[in-house]
């Protein structure tokens, strides 16, 4: 089911009022990743990458063009460790936002 307008814009009026939401959504689509639901992560993702600095800045920093951002996090993408890891570090540059694992025994 494809979003509608409607709600691409509250996410991003939200991230953009709300940091914690901004930083909630990295690290949902982070997790997912991990837990290997790739298929929910990449939709998180995309939520993330249009409410902070969008698709076409995003393929200015990656060398990447943005038609090709946007397949990789479509319902058919399969972005590969090499292609993912680089665009998931620049994100994290450009919003401010760090990772810190925690292993749990």
């Amino acid at each position: 089911m494809a979003l509608t307008r409607d709600f691409k814009e509250t996410v991003k009026a939200r991230a953009d009022r709300e940091p914690a939401f901004r930083a909630a959504l990295f690290q949902e689509a982070i997790e997912l990743l991990l837990n290997d639901e790739v298929e929910t992560a990449k939709a998180v993702m995309r939520d993330y990458i249009n409410a902070t600095i969008g698709f076409d800045k995003l393929a200015k920093k990656t060398g990447t063009s943005a038609p090709s951002l946007m397949r990789m996090f479509s319902d058919k993408g399969n972005p590969t460790a090499n292609k993912l890891f680089p665009i998931i570090r620049k994100l994290k540059t450009e919003t401010g936002l760090k990772i810190a694992l925690q292993v749990e025994g």
